[in-house]
């Protein structure tokens, strides 16, 4: 009966929409990153120099820039006060690359003037990780043990992991602004080489809607269970 309801039930329609636009995203995001990784910029700016353009107008000389394997795993450490870039992305001198590297630079830029979204997000991180790791099996454990206790320590653990996700949506897009500013602002690139930039920035940002989405059905999907596991008693 336990493995029935809570794997079989009717619930699992309500997370099957993020799912597919989980999907969805991905592939998008694949797809714009494939077409303008083959579009070279004007001027021959690799991912590297955006960033390091960047970080310098800013202040930031002591950020480094490191080139890490991979396909699309470019990221900001701010521990070690680096910004990895992937190898497609660092000597690159596409639009794509140097898109997703100002973005990379512009959570650089976040992190050195306190922008509130990101303290926000780093100040929850410790709380979510527990969420993360511990949500479900709680929930779980609650439903097949008939614990109303558990199962609600379960759902709001979880929602710990869905207000993350929530704030993680204004630092992305926000790091994708100063991104384009800065791009823009250069005048490094045309019209339509900037706007490809951006369509790579706006298809990864999709990704965190997604991400979102998956949360919030998600955490709507424990909360139907915990009712209709209450009613089954």
């Amino acid at each position: 009966m336990f493995f029935g309801y809570f794997w079989g039930d009717w619930s699992l329609l309500v997370v099957l929409p993020a799912l597919i636009f989980t999907i969805w995203a991905q592939s998008a995001v694949q797809s714009a990153y494939r077409q303008y990784s083959q579009v070279r910029n004007a001027h021959g700016m690799t991912g590297a120099d955006a960033a390091r353009r960047i970080l310098d107008a800013n202040g930031l000389r002591h950020i480094a820039i490191e080139c890490i394997p991979g396909q699309m795993t470019d990221h900001y450490d701010p521990r070690a006060g680096v910004i990895r870039l992937s190898e497609g992305v660092y000597n690159n001198a596409s639009v794509a690359a140097v898109g997703i590297a100002a973005h990379e630079a512009g959570h650089a830029v976040q992190h050195a003037t306190d922008y509130g979204a990101l303290k926000l997000r780093n100040a929850i991180i410790p709380v979510c990780r527990f969420g993360s790791m511990a949500a479900m099996p709680l929930f779980i454990i609650g439903l097949f043990f008939a614990s109303d206790m558990l199962m609600t320590v379960g759902i709001l653990a979880y929602a710990a992991v869905t207000l993350f996700q929530l704030i993680t949506l204004p630092v992305e897009f926000n790091a994708s602004r100063r991104a384009m500013q800065a791009i823009e602002g250069w005048g490094y690139m045309s019209q339509e080489e900037a706007a490809g930039s951006r369509k790579v920035l706006r298809a990864a940002a999709m990704t965190y809607v997604a991400a979102l989405a998956t949360s919030l059905l998600t955490l709507l999907r424990l909360v139907l269970l915990a009712s209709g596991g209450r009613r089954r008693r």
